[in-house]
């Protein structure tokens, strides 16, 4: 590892946190159309960070919905190309009550910065950027071709990119792909994710009656939207937790044993699990699986919101005329959305109560994505990253979905490493969300020490 790369951090701590603490304070909420201008901005903010570091190409690609950033330096021929991606959306902070210190005001606090975006993705994928910097400051030139493909869609389904990929395939071609969007197994535990499960997310409606009715004259008789779609969704799966969707399981492939044995020596306490990730009184799920099979290896069936009717104050006797819920299904290797999604259709159709009509809406899907350990991209990645934190490399799946993974394997034909320097008590998605300020620094140190291992790695063993 060069010490120019330490040097850079070292000299520039301050710095480079506070670069950090500027773009977490956009609330770039891709989801809530009143921050579109946030969003925007966000994407600005990334563009001209990209220039500042001596990006050759920078461009702002917008579309009908959040913007794309595209940046490139081709300035290594003969050498490998890595594709690098990550997203400037965030989630909504709610509930704002829950949060110690404002969402979009990053505060320190135990080694750790806290703003929503600081793990997911903001902070991981401007380390990227930034380990740009670190090599320019060393040695003027990359070693390497870099690309970066940024997107502020990807908390709403990334429609842009997924359309934008595979229709500019000689533009993003790439040898790797680079993700920091997941998160370390423990604390100083260097972790490479070697598959992602994908997902088919949907909006179930389920309409009864024309109107709503009152429940007193109608009570007894007519069909009740409400109900109709929890007696639905309840036969979904049974008490055990086992998927009851004909065909579901069909395509899905056991972890293999030395995989499976490798899950066995990772320290892991199911009491604690439950007791200070989980929160609940039990674990639930399908019988005879562990739960790293549970979560990184099985498809999933989830119910995400349900509403309909009356949920006012006070009373309001209704048979409600309409419901709605929002359902996914997370899938494993091998499992294809759509026929995921034909077989739901199939099951709704033939498993409605009478006199309720279901629809079944598709709001995005994505396949499961999964590498190979040996892939030489992935084991020059185990060994930057084992230099920098002087620990052994694990290797893990993700229960997680990143959409762009599956296409990046099916419409540019090359690995993606999922690199991921947040830690499992970063609370995504949650109140107080937080990035460890010492994963900041050695992510830039990581990042590009695995730029400089690959310009002398032999990709054409892959």
């Amino acid at each position: 590892m060069t010490l120019n790369s330490q040097s850079f951090i070292d000299n520039g701590r301050e710095r480079l946190l506070e670069e950090l603490c500027e773009f977490l304070r956009i609330p770039s909420i891709s989801t809530l159309p009143e921050h579109k201008g946030d969003v925007l901005k966000a994407a600005e903010f990334v563009a001209s960070s990209l220039r500042d570091v001596g990006m050759e190409t920078v461009e702002i690609i917008a579309g009908e919905g959040h913007p794309l950033v595209y940046a490139e330096s081709l300035e290594a021929p003969g050498k490998p190309t890595v594709l690098c991606y990550g997203h400037y959306d965030v989630q909504p902070p709610d509930p704002l009550d829950q949060w110690v210190t404002p969402p979009f005001e990053p505060t320190v606090r135990n080694g750790s910065l806290f703003a929503r975006g600081a793990a997911d993705d903001k902070g991981q994928m401007y380390t990227h950027i930034k380990a740009v910097e670190a090599l320019r400051a060393s040695g003027g030139r990359l070693p390497v071709n870099v690309k970066f493909l940024i997107e502020g869609e990807e908390e709403v389904g990334g429609e842009a990119i997924t359309a934008y990929v595979p229709a500019h395939r000689d533009k993003l071609a790439a040898d790797v792909a680079l993700v920091s969007d997941t998160a370390m197994y423990a604390p100083n535990t260097p972790t490479i994710c070697t598959a992602l499960r994908g997902m088919v997310y949907m909006e179930w409606e389920a309409a009864g009656p024309a109107r709503d009715l009152h429940s007193g004259l109608y009570g007894g008789t007519a069909p009740n939207a409400v109900f109709g779609l929890v007696e639905l969704l309840a036969k979904c799966k049974d008490a055990a937790g086992v998927i009851q969707i004909p065909g579901l399981y069909e395509s899905v492939r056991a972890p293999a044993a030395a995989e499976k044995e490798s899950w066995r020596r990772l320290p892991f306490d199911e009491a604690e699990y439950l007791a200070s990730e989980v929160g609940s009184t039990a674990l639930t799920g399908e019988p005879g699986q562990s739960v790293f099979e549970r979560t990184w290896a099985r498809p999933t069936f989830e119910v995400h919101g349900i509403g309909g009717g009356f949920t006012g104050p006070g009373g309001k006797t209704v048979i409600p005329a309409k419901a709605t819920a929002k359902v996914s299904i997370r899938l494993v290797p091998d499992q294809d959305p759509q026929e995921i999604l034909r077989a739901v259709r199939e099951f709704v159709a033939a498993n409605t109560p009478a006199g309720i009509q279901v629809e079944v809406r598709e709001l995005h899907s994505a396949p499961a994505s999964m590498v190979s350990p040996d892939h030489p991209a992935i084991r020059t990645a185990a060994q930057a990253l084992e230099e920098v934190f002087g620990q052994p490399t694990v290797f893990i799946r993700s229960g997680g979905s990143i959409p762009i993974a599956g296409d990046i394997t099916k419409h540019l034909g090359i690995p993606t490493v999922l690199m991921g320097f947040g830690l499992p008590d970063d609370g995504l998605h949650s109140p107080n969300e937080k990035f460890s300020i010492d994963n900041y620094y050695k992510a830039i140190q990581t990042v590009s020490h695995y730029f400089e291992l690959l310009a002398t790695t032999n990709m054409e063993q892959a």
